[in-house]
C-alpha cells in the first residue's frame, strides 16, 4: 500500500467521502489538486466555503439557493398550478435542462426507506402538505421521484394523501430510453413501457 504524509492521506480520504469517487478517483483528484498553483487551490477552498455558508434552503420548495425565496418560486411567468415533487436539489437541475416544464417544484431531500432508517418524518413532506394547504390555486401535484422501490413506495403514499384533497395527481411515465434494445430491458422496464403506451 502507498504511503503517504498525514497531509495527503488526509485529502484522500475526505476527497473519498464524496458520492461516486473511489479511492484511485480520490488519489488522482488529490494529487491534481496539489499540483495546482496556490492560488487556484484557495480559490476551489473559498468556493467551498462560500458555497456552503451562503446556500440554504428556499422556504417555499425547499430547493438550494442563496435567496429565499429561490429564482424559480419568485419567477411570475411560472405556472403556478403545478408542482413536480423531486427527490433532490439535482432533480432540479435535471428538469430544468429539458426546458418543456414550466411549473414550480417541491424537493423531498429524499425517500421513504425504512431499510435505511428513512422515515417520512425525514422528508420534507410536510412542508409540500402545509405549501399546497396554503395554495388553493394547485391543480396538479407531478410526482417525479426516481423509479426505484422507495421512490415509488413515496409517490403511492403521496398520492393517497392527496387524493382527498381533489388535486390531480400525475406520476412521470416510466420506460425504455431513447436508443436502448428491448433485448436488454429488464422485465419491469418493459411493463411500465408497455402500460405507458400511447397512440402513435
Amino acid at each position: 500500500m502507498a504511503r503517504y504524509s498525514p497531509s495527503v492521506a488526509k485529502l484522500i480520504s475526505e476527497l473519498g467521502k464524496l458520492p461516486g469517487i473511489g479511492h484511485k478517483s480520490a488519489q488522482r483528484l488529490a494529487f491534481h489538486i496539489l499540483s495546482l498553483p496556490s492560488e487556484q487551490v484557495a480559490d476551489l477552498a473559498g468556493a467551498l466555503t462560500e458555497a456552503r455558508e451562503s446556500t440554504r434552503l428556499c422556504s417555499v420548495c425547499q430547493n438550494f439557493t442563496d435567496k429565499d425565496p429561490c429564482d424559480i418560486c419568485s419567477d411570475t411567468h411560472r405556472d403556478s398550478t403545478t408542482i413536480c415533487v423531486v427527490e433532490n436539489p439535482r432533480d432540479v437541475a435535471t428538469m430544468e435542462r429539458m426546458r418543456d416544464y414550466q411549473g414550480q417544484y417541491h424537493v423531498l431531500h429524499g425517500v421513504y426507506s425504512p431499510m435505511q432508517n428513512v422515515g417520512l418524518d425525514q422528508i420534507k413532506l410536510k412542508e409540500l402538505i402545509t405549501r399546497l394547504q396554503g395554495n388553493p390555486g394547485v391543480r396538479e401535484v407531478i410526482i417525479a421521484t426516481n423509479q426505484t422501490a422507495e421512490g415509488e413506495a413515496t409517490a403511492m403514499y403521496i398520492s393517497r394523501l392527496l387524493k382527498p384533497s381533489g388535486i390531480r395527481v400525475t406520476r412521470i411515465a416510466s420506460g425504455l430510453p431513447m436508443g436502448s434494445d428491448l433485448e436488454f430491458a429488464d422485465d419491469v422496464t418493459l411493463s411500465k413501457a408497455m402500460r405507458a403506451r400511447h397512440e402513435f
